[in-house]
């Protein structure tokens, strides 16, 4: 179970709460108990994805991927700067992470590339007011996104409106009802045009997850992979396994695959420290089996502040123990980096 693994990583124990009926989730449990529970495997998880068309969950192990930011955001710079971290990492990435404003037609040449290549694609896709999509104003360009996704033949992992609980989104985002009334909306767009190539990801942000964050949860049947964005603060320095437990803790009672779809460590936690916050997060994905994709965000903020930047500099520690993560046979279930083989 997530929360088991977790509690026995950071060093403290908590209690499951009972899942309650329904499609919605259960609100997450954090009270603190004498002894911890029993471990038990989590059970195979499950999504309505046709495997033959849609992103498949691995049998066993988890994907690697990441998302690789350019040094000017042109396209043969975005493709060079995906190619660069793959050669680093010894081939090519299970998943690319691509992002689309809500205006711009899919695919754009980069996500193209993407797909080419034989990774799958992650694709962040956002930029409008959830409660404009549910009034129906945008469904001709809803329709025209969904088809072209239909057209390319390709599995991809779809993530609309990825962190919808972070405070800065809630002029566009509006309340967690507004925000799932939005994403049936669309959904239900995507099944009319007879779109089967998708994995439905739902991803809020690990911060604050524990004060509202289950409430935006769609349900179970709108949803084909549980997935959360985790990165430390500014402060103290925070383990991986401790900034996962409270969205661990819920999702273990939900019986679908969890991918960690953005995480990254602060460049100010200095280069060895950052490279054991990776090994510590590949050490909880393994130890969690309900965790079946890692996805890094190899990129740093604009603002300046090395708490927000992220990338992993050639030849430093942190990108040696990313490619070594990507080398282990657990994170490569496909075989896309043995050795050999180039991506």
């Amino acid at each position: 179970m997530a929360l088991a693994v977790v509690a026995a990583v950071v060093g403290y124990t908590l209690v499951k709460s009972v899942p309650s009926s329904g499609s919605r989730a259960p609100a997450p449990e954090s009270a603190t108990a004498p002894a911890p529970a029993p471990f038990r495997p989590t059970p195979a998880p499950s999504t309505t994805v046709d495997p033959a068309t849609g992103p498949r969950i691995p049998a066993h192990g988890a994907y690697i991927g990441a998302y690789a930011q350019p040094a000017r955001y042109t396209v043969p710079e975005k493709i060079a700067a995906m190619h660069a971290l793959q050669d680093q990492a010894g081939g090519r990435l299970d998943i690319v992470h691509s992002y689309l404003r809500w205006e711009v037609p899919f695919p754009k040449p980069d996500q193209q590339a993407i797909m080419d290549q034989g990774s799958t694609l992650l694709l962040s896709w956002a930029g409008t007011d959830t409660r404009v999509i549910a009034s129906g104003a945008e469904d001709g360009w809803i329709r025209r996104q969904a088809r072209a996704i239909k057209a390319t033949g390709k599995p991809i992992f779809l993530e609309w409106r990825w962190e919808m609980n972070r405070p800065a989104l809630h002029s566009q985002v509006h309340s967690p009802a507004d925000f799932v009334a939005a994403w049936d909306h669309i959904r239900s767009i995507f099944a009319k045009q007879h779109v089967r190539n998708v994995a439905w990801v739902w991803c809020p942000t690990a911060y604050g997850f524990g004060l509202d964050g289950a409430s935006y949860y769609p349900g179970n049947s709108e949803v084909d992979w549980l997935c959360v964005d985790i990165y430390p603060r500014k402060g103290p320095h925070i383990p991986f396994a401790a900034l996962a437990q409270p969205f661990l803790a819920w999702a273990s009672h939900i019986r679908k695959p969890i991918m960690i779809g953005e995480y990254g460590v602060p460049r100010d936690y200095g280069p060895q420290p950052r490279a054991a916050w990776l090994r510590g997060a590949a050490r909880v994905a393994r130890m969690d089996p309900q965790i079946k994709a890692l996805v890094y965000f190899d990129g740093d903020s604009p603002f300046g502040d090395l708490w927000r930047r992220y990338g992993l500099d050639p030849g430093s520690a942190p990108l040696l123990a990313f490619s070594r993560i990507a080398g282990q046979p657990y994170f490569d279930p496909d075989r896309l980096r043995v050795p050999g083989r180039s991506g």
